[in-house]
């Protein structure tokens, strides 16, 4: 007998959560088709694995002892396909670089570059992930090394280095009532709606609504978006207005949109970073010390 791993995930799901339609909106189906899938992963295994009633699903004793098991087998599966599919790549001498939006902004394609000259045989490939994962592929194994804005979840369990500062702009509707304003100051937006990251990237989403700069003013959230081109249609439909790094008004501009300084928020940083264990992956290090290089030439170069 052959268990599909997503049935197992799925189980996984509902057994955390004990209610369906709270499992189904964390895994993103809908709540007929994961009946479905419990009620075939019951029938494969020929067991009663949860009692269902209206407050919710309860785990019978043989739903116990394979919720007891499922997070370690789970847990060992992807260990085995991040390491199978990072041999796949390391043999044909790929890099993989995660990143968002814009990644190190004009320092992206130098690093590259730089990084081409030192490894001629090898080459990078940039994957760019939602906003909903703000470690863009890195806290899952995806990815070898990523180009990130700081902070990031879970940043103390990685190494980073930071290769550019920029301060926070406000991107607004063209008809805004501040949108002819040359300079905001972020006490005027606070009750604003803001289109925002998704919830469940936590202080991510945080950091990007300026929380700690509301002095306990809360924050109000009219949109959430996962990609740069439906974040600007958001708010370029009247959803909110967002804090954005300054470069956003170089690399996303837009009919219909503002970019505007704003004070009393601290800068954004965009760091390079990876997992501690690439501390002894010549190839990895390589390509940090080409973000080294590129981000002090650049200082240098400002003056």
């Amino acid at each position: 007998m052959d268990v599909d791993t997503r049935l197992l995930r799925y189980f996984a799901a509902v057994a955390q959560e004990g209610n369906l339609t709270r499992a189904a909106q964390r895994l993103y189906i809908t709540q007929p088709a994961l009946t479905r899938q419990i009620r075939q992963l019951e029938a494969l295994l020929d067991v009663r694995l949860f009692t269902r009633s209206r407050t919710g699903m309860t785990l019978t004793e043989p739903g116990r002892a394979l919720a007891a098991g499922v997070p370690a087998l789970l847990d060992d599966w992807e260990r085995l396909r991040r390491e199978t599919r990072s041999t796949a790549f390391r043999a044909a001498r790929v890099l993989r670089i995660g990143f968002l939006a814009s990644a190190a902004n004009e320092l992206t394609p130098h690093i590259t570059a730089a990084f081409r000259k030192r490894r001629p045989d090898w080459r990078v490939e940039m994957r760019q992930a939602p906003w909903s994962d703000p470690t863009a592929g890195l806290a899952a194994g995806d990815v070898d090394a990523a180009l990130l804005r700081l902070p990031f979840p879970g940043q103390d369990r990685m190494r980073t280095d930071v290769l550019l500062t920029e301060p926070r702009w406000i991107v607004l509707p063209s008809g805004h009532r501040l949108a002819d304003h040359e300079e905001i100051a972020f006490r005027e937006l606070w009750d604003e709606p803001f289109v925002a990251a998704p919830g469940e990237t936590g202080a991510w989403q945080d950091y990007w609504l300026a929380v700690d700069a509301r002095e306990g003013h809360p924050a109000r959230i009219g949109a959430v978006t996962e990609h740069p081109d439906d974040w600007l249609t958001a708010i370029a439909n009247g959803d909110g207005i967002a804090l954005a790094p300054a470069s956003a008004a170089r690399y996303y501009p837009r009919p219909g949109l503002v970019h505007r300084p704003v004070t009393g928020v601290a800068p954004t940083s965009v760091g390079v970073a990876w997992p501690p264990a690439a501390d002894a992956d010549p190839v990895v290090q390589d390509f940090v010390a080409c973000c080294r290089e590129q981000s002090a030439a650049e200082a240098t170069e400002r003056g």
